[in-house]
């Protein structure tokens, strides 16, 4: 994701808008972040460490001949390059996360765990807030309505809405439905030939106000949304971001072509829930309300 005022990230107003050759790519890319993202739902359990899941994202996605995305990434701003293939950020976490070779879960946490991929030139981005064990309900209603409210995004982004819709409905749903907060620091993004690519996707905004989407226009909507309040503080590693209150934080992403009539997810959580449906050290997580169905 994007960081605003944590990383300074440039600001260049310059959108690519890809064909549907390209879309198709991009959806490669996606689906091997799912599959990385399916074998942590499978493999996840009180007593393992990031490290070791870290490892064996890194070996899956060189298998199938691509590249860590986030592996060496520098941010804007940022002194050292991200050391890990993945992001796994714990409870207060709320993203990048260095995966420890120290702290090991246990049951009751919650792990966002976000992977991006180069392949075949083009990226994937996709992320999941795992529950292990006894989450307590506070927590995994937070899970249920941030991971409702991604939906709440994607469903307006078709072509001739603008981003503000996109962050109004999610803000409108975790905010004012629930009580919840929006980070403002982290946003969304465009992805592409470029893992980090114009435009930002915040998720709170008014409707009407923002860039005006059009078809082929390929963002990635992740809401980061905290139980407490909406404050941020970056960690002593110089990367990992935490609320300031020290309350849990959820963290759901897709990754979305803007087409005319509908938004076309070309990442896929449908396996990553089937996985966790067969770890019996796992939670599920229910969307809080029905979901729509989006074309392809």
């Amino acid at each position: 994701m994007t960081m605003r005022s944590l990383l300074n990230q440039p600001k260049t107003n310059l959108i690519f808008y890809k064909t549907d050759e390209e879309i198709e790519l991009l959806r490669d890319a996606c689906l091997l972040v799912c599959k990385v993202l399916t074998h942590v739902g499978a493999n996840l359990k009180p007593g393992m460490k990031g490290s070791q899941l870290d490892r064996e994202a890194e070996e899956l996605i060189r298998d199938h001949g691509a590249t860590p995305a986030f592996k060496g990434y520098i941010g804007a701003g940022s002194e050292t390059a991200f050391p890990s293939t993945l992001c796994i950020s714990l409870n207060e976490a709320v993203v990048h996360g260095i995966p420890s070779d120290e702290i090991a879960f246990k049951d009751g946490d919650i792990v966002s765990v976000d992977c991006g991929v180069l392949l075949n030139g083009y990226h994937g981005d996709a992320a999941y807030t795992f529950a292990i064990g006894d989450v307590d309900e506070a927590t995994m209603e937070l899970l249920r309505v941030t991971k409702t409210s991604l939906y709440k995004g994607i469903e307006q982004a078709v072509h001739g809405k603008r981003i503000g819709d996109i962050g109004f409905a999610i803000q409108n749903y975790t905010e004012r439905a629930f009580g919840y907060s929006v980070v403002r620091e982290l946003v969304g993004h465009g992805v592409g030939k470029s893992l980090h690519e114009d435009p930002e996707v915040p998720n709170y905004g008014k409707r009407g106000n923002g860039v005006l989407m059009r078809e082929g226009l390929v963002i990635a909507i992740e809401p980061m949304i905290n139980l407490g309040k909406k404050d941020v503080m970056q960690g002593k590693d110089g990367w990992t971001i935490v609320s300031s209150d020290k309350k849990p934080s959820a963290h759901y992403e897709h990754t979305v072509a803007v087409r005319k009539h509908h938004a076309d997810i070309l990442s896929d959580h449908d396996p990553i829930e089937a996985a966790i449906a067969m770890n019996s050290e796992l939670k599920t997580v229910e969307a809080k309300e029905e979901i729509g169905v989006f074309a392809a």
